[in-house]
């Protein structure tokens, strides 16, 4: 099997508010949008972030999502400078964002923060110094 990671689906609540916060706040593109049902957004080179409708992720996968606590991921958004941090974190709050933790110098040598979309799902804003941090930006 491949090393890699295709597919990143999300069930969210309310596909038109996400639609509102990744196309028109955050000004990104959609590869695939159907109306009802799932949003898709390639989001590197292989890889697309599927924001699927609640009730048709439980029809496609066969069970309904859980909310009972925060899940226990992040989504990672990386960027080349530490001043972009602030910036990306203005942007998702402008769009509708909520903070989550505000941006900060990591004991790792990088500098991150956090917000939430209007799911809940965790995005880190981060600047990592290091050649892995350089490894996936474009």
């Amino acid at each position: 099997m491949d090393q890699r990671l295709s597919f990143v689906t999300l069930a969210v609540r309310d596909l038109d508010a996400a639609r509102r916060f990744y196309l028109d706040g955050l000004g990104w593109q959609a590869e695939l949008d159907v109306p009802g049902e799932v949003l898709m957004v390639r989001v590197a080179d292989k890889v697309v972030l599927s924001l699927w409708d609640e009730a048709a992720f439980a029809a496609e996968v066969g069970r309904a999502p859980s909310r009972d606590s925060v899940a226990p991921l992040t989504l990672a958004h990386n960027v080349a400078t530490r001043e972009e941090v602030g910036e990306v974190l203005q942007t998702a709050a402008a769009a509708g964002a909520s903070y989550v933790r505000p941006a900060q110098e990591r004991d790792w040598g990088g500098y991150t923060g956090y917000f939430a979309d209007p799911d809940g799902f965790l995005w880190e804003v981060a600047w990592n110094p290091g050649e892995i941090g350089a490894s996936v930006l474009p």
